[in-house]
């Protein structure tokens, strides 16, 4: 059975300092855990309410009854598996294809819904600058759907990044060049910016391009949802 201590563990990854002073984190929900312990994720626990554990009857798992899971969860209704898995140490980003950059992104609910489509599109790297909301946030890691197993998430300085590298970088901006008229190349680096203020002047002043997403019948809608737009640019960049 669950231990007090373990119990006090898991609770305090609810937070970042925790979380960055343990290199642990919590994942919840059959299907993500299950994505996760496909990947190269290291798993430290897995804590499971009875009615769920044989679904990992080939794995160590700790039972946990559902009123301590409930004082534990960052979900209302909680599914009756919680894992939590070792951070994994950040690849290197390889300039090869196209990579997606955020600047200063704070809503959870976003960044997982980015990284979960930058799995879908393919898309290997995805770079946040050091204001970004943390990836292993239980919101963000609810949001994702698994996806994170398959993206490689680095928190960089993005004006260094964008003066360092060769590859032509695109922001998004609402004046920005009609994206479904220009000539997208091969690789690249899309950034998108904050929820309310866009991409931050200090970083803006590097970009190549300015592109944007056109808005069709009454201008009504003052902007699009950073997630949305980052669905609409990806699928022109994949279209080729």
């Amino acid at each position: 059975m669950v231990s007090k201590n373990q119990l006090k563990l898991i609770k305090n990854l609810h937070q970042k300092k925790y979380r960055n002073q343990y290199q642990l984190f919590f994942v919840e929900g059959i299907k993500t855990v299950n994505e996760l312990l496909k990947s190269d994720f290291e798993v430290d626990g897995l804590y499971v309410v009875g009615d769920s554990a044989a679904q990992f009857s080939s794995l160590a798992t700790t039972i946990i009854s559902e009123k301590d899971l409930k004082k534990i969860s960052a979900l209302r209704s909680p599914s009756g598996v919680l894992g939590v898995f070792k951070m994994p140490k950040p690849k290197k980003v390889l300039a090869q294809d196209w990579i997606v950059a955020l600047d200063e992104v704070r809503d959870p609910g976003n960044l997982g819904t980015v990284i979960r489509l930058c799995d879908w599109f393919g898309i290997e790297h995805l770079i946040c600058s050091k204001g970004t909301v943390d990836c292993y946030n239980p919101k963000v890691l609810q949001a994702t759907m698994g996806s994170i197993a398959r993206v490689n998430i680095v928190y960089e300085d993005l004006g260094t990044l964008i003066e360092g590298t060769e590859l032509p970088v695109f922001g998004a901006f609402m004046d920005g060049a009609n994206v479904h008229h220009e000539k997208l190349p091969e690789a690249g680096i899309l950034l998108m910016g904050n929820e309310a203020n866009g991409i931050s002047d200090a970083v803006a002043q590097n970009i190549q391009k300015k592109i944007g997403i056109p808005q069709f019948g009454d201008p009504s809608a003052e902007s699009l949802n950073i997630a949305t737009a980052t669905a609409i640019l990806l699928n022109e960049i994949r279209k080729g």
